[in-house]
């Protein structure tokens, strides 16, 4: 038999057998020997540092030279306390008395100053790059140069001759409000038009059920008639769009006292305190899709191809549409005539709220004059990163929007002042080399978010293959405080632990509250929110009402919106009082919402260690029992909501239950193997961060949800009726909304996308869970 000897074998053979030649090859084997350890005491010496002996280098279980053992280790828990600490009330003060002194609307010259701004101002702290993105998009403004042609609403007689005109601006209540830039109220996007009606309907906030109850109440059609509506309990542009369906030809939407006043008072009003004036209209756009109406799921960028604006693609309205304050509303409803509303629909104005049909004088009419335009304009967003020490190529990214409808003390300033303190404090610690992250930081200044967080979604659909392979989280404070209660967060269930561990660290902003035995930001936000017995916060999931929307929606990033909210169990409010208005202003802020500014500096102390433990933690602080958890809720609520129906209706329920069960199984799994990795095996840290990273991409759907391709997440997604709030399975929900009410030739095909999505989403939780398994045994036996 043949047998091939290696060298090594050769060697041995002949000792074995006493080759007389033994004594040299011992001498050659001992000079061996000796030669690799010299040869590792040299390198080791050599090209390691000397204060790291070898010894204490393999004890911490890495030996590559040249690479510091920083990679295995987890970031020095001392600045946690430094960043938080180094957070300057006076600074923010100084930073939104500055942002908030002109007026900068999206696409205007003042926006781009602001641009500038704090592009030379990241320069200036030490970040390491600062870039500034630009896209050409469609935006909308109304006539503010001639009174002849400013939107305005009237009330004509028998004749013709104008009864009354609505004030084309709001008042001025106090001289800083007096600034050129100022635009009058109008809703962006609407549809410009010259529209006379003899019927007015009053359809209280607008909404599916609303005109529901109309239908049931009145025996008149309102198509070919304007319809009136109060603002509150869902998004204008749903208003809009429900509006539009049934075949009103305008609509008017008003701020009414109940809904952004203290019960009613409209006398305890702003410049007094900070409820709305009479004189308060709300701004806003009526855009229900997200990002460049022209360039639907592609960057708004100077080889894109643009749809027409009147497509259906592009999802403008189709109506005019104006919003008003009280005062005016007083002026229009005290003309409907009418039966008398039910008392959900009452407002708090001194009038009997009516249905409407014709006008209570014979012959009189409602006008709508609007002259608004779309236009094309150059919009900014703006990037500062400090770049990590070890893992670069992993992203937290922290964002908040630049341009606001006037003054935007609140709705974005606030946030726009504490992003820049964070970025500050974080800058200057780089800066002077006391620290460095582990992964990037990427700081994000949206432009042009109020028209339909269009700036971020063009960048996201620019780089959105960088973003779902690299980034861990987003954290979006749009506006940072709108109240003095306590801290409010909505999120998606991976950020939930660094939410928690964040916010037990900060002190709570209001000394009452520490004197009631709540130290911390946390303990208040328990306090004010925890449900059902729940020793924790509760977290609402995401609508679309900011800049997180395509990170969750598109991109497939753990995501969460913080601020500092008013009491909404005191105050049953549409929104804080003086939103969208005039009367947003640094007064405001200063002297009626967050005095000292001690609510703005415990967000930015917040978010600061948010990102401090996301950039720096050697694992990635998500629990996916956490996520498995808040699944197990959402099928709960399904079954709730809709079980019933989809059993009845020959859906296997119980599929979905059993791969939830299964999820979590393989989830609590997963996570032994989290909490038993061995800490020293860089290689071994990096596949559990990709598999923790990459399981909110998991829940992505490529073909999107049912009608909507560009909103592919199956568990978090805006309701299709009111893009301000978050829907559970949204997909499913939408296509069972009302399905029962459907004629039956719809019903069928109804109930066609409803059991085939319902199979997508049984499978897309298959498909995340094999994404927790051990790398090498993601298919089962």
């Amino acid at each position: 038999m043949m047998y091939e000897l290696t060298d090594t074998d050769h060697i041995l053979t002949k000792a074995r057998y006493g080759n007389p030649r033994r004594p040299l090859l011992i001498c050659g084997l001992v000079a061996l020997v000796l030669g690799l350890v010299f040869g590792l005491l040299i390198g080791r010496f050599g090209l390691c540092p000397d204060n790291e002996p070898a010894s204490a280098t393999q004890k911490d279980g890495v030996f590559l030279p040249g690479v510091s053992k920083q990679i295995i280790q987890d970031g020095d828990p001392s600045i946690s306390d430094l960043l938080i600490n180094s957070i300057s009330s006076e600074n923010i003060r100084q930073y939104l008395k500055d942002l908030s002194e002109l007026p900068h609307l999206a696409g205007t010259d003042a926006d781009f100053r602001q641009a500038k701004q704090l592009h030379d101002f990241w320069r200036q702290e030490g970040l390491d790059e600062v870039y500034v993105t630009p896209y050409d998009v469609l935006l909308s403004y109304p006539n503010v140069t001639d009174d002849d042609m400013m939107n305005r609403i009237e009330l004509l007689n028998a004749t013709g001759g104008i009864v009354y005109q609505s004030p084309l601006r709001e008042a001025i209540l106090r001289p800083s409000e007096n600034k050129s830039g100022v635009v009058p109220p109008f809703n962006a996007y609407s549809l410009p038009g010259d529209i006379l009606s003899e019927r007015l309907f009053y359809v209280n906030y607008g909404r599916v059920e609303d005109y529901n109850a109309l239908s049931t109440n009145i025996s008149q059609n309102i198509n070919g008639s304007i319809v009136i509506a109060r603002y509150g309990k869902i998004f204008r542009g749903d208003k809009v769009k429900q509006a539009a369906l049934r075949g009103a030809i305008g609509i008017i939407i008003f701020s009414d006292p109940a809904d952004y006043t203290l019960d009613g008072d409209t006398s305890r009003v702003y410049p007094n305190d900070w409820w709305l004036p009479p004189s308060g209209a709300q701004r806003g756009t009526t855009y229900l899709k997200n990002g460049d109406p022209l360039t639907p799921g592609y960057p708004a960028i100077e080889t894109a191809f643009r749809i027409q604006a009147d497509s259906p693609e592009a999802g403008l309205p189709t109506i005019p549409v104006h919003p008003i304050g009280y005062g005016i509303a007083q002026k229009i409803l005290e003309q409907m005539s009418g039966d008398e509303v039910p008392a959900d629909w009452q407002g708090k104005l001194n009038l009997t709220y009516r249905y409407g049909g014709e006008m209570k004088e014979t012959g009189w009419k409602i006008r709508m004059f609007i002259s608004t335009q779309n236009e094309m304009r150059r919009t900014y967003n703006v990037f500062g990163i400090i770049r990590g020490a070890i893992e670069p190529d992993r992203y937290v990214l922290m964002g908040n929007h630049r341009d606001a409808w006037v003054f935007g003390a609140i709705d974005p300033s606030s946030g726009t002042a504490v992003m820049k303190e964070v970025s500050r404090v974080m800058g200057n610690l780089v800066k002077q080399g006391k620290w460095r992250p582990r992964r990037t930081i990427i700081f994000c200044s949206w432009g042009a978010e109020e028209y339909g967080l269009i700036g971020s979604n063009e960048w996201i659909e620019e780089y959105v293959k960088n973003l779902a392979a690299r980034s861990l989280a987003y954290i979006n404070v749009d506006i940072a405080v709108e109240g003095n209660h306590t801290i409010a967060i909505e999120g998606t269930p991976l950020m939930y632990r660094s939410l928690y561990d964040a916010t037990k660290k900060v002190k709570n902003p209001n000394p009452e509250d520490i004197a009631k035995g709540l130290p911390t930001v946390y303990d208040k936000w328990v306090n004010t929110s925890a449900v059902n017995g729940s020793s924790k916060p509760n977290i609402p999931s995401l609508g679309a009402g900011s800049d997180y929307a395509r990170f969750v929606q598109f991109a497939g990033l753990p995501c969460a919106d913080i601020w500092h909210a008013y009491d909404e169990k005191k105050y049953h409010l549409g929104s804080y009082p003086l939103y969208h208005s005039v009367y947003e202003t640094f007064y405001a802020m200063d002297e009626l919402i967050d005095r000292g500014f001690k609510r703005h500096v415990a967000i930015g102390q917040v978010v600061s260690e948010i990102c401090r433990n996301l950039a720096d933690s050697l694992i990635v602080p998500f629990d996916v029992i956490d996520f498995a958890n808040q699944l197990g809720k959402l099928v709960l609520s399904l079954d709730k909501d809709y079980g019933k129906l989809l059993r009845d209706n020959g859906v296997q329920f119980e599929w979905l239950q059993q791969a939830v069960h299964n999820f979590t199984a393989e989830a609590e799994k997963f996570k032994g193997l989290v909490d038993n990795v061995n800490r020293n095996n860089p290689f071994a840290i990096r596949q559990i961060n990709d598999q923790l990273i990459q399981l909110e991409r998991a829940f992505m759907d490529p073909a999107g949800l049912p009608g909507r391709p560009l909103t592919r997440h199956i568990l978090f997604a805006e309701s299709s009726v009111d893009s301000y709030s978050g829907s559970s399975f949204p997909g499913l929900v939408d296509a069972l909304f009302e399905i029962e009410k459907a004629p039956p030739a719809d019903r069928e095909q109804r109930w066609n996308v409803v059991k085939k999505h319902f199979s997508v989403i049984v499978f897309t939780v298959g498909s995340a869970q094999s994404t927790l398994r051990e790398v090498t045994k993601f298919m089962p036996d």
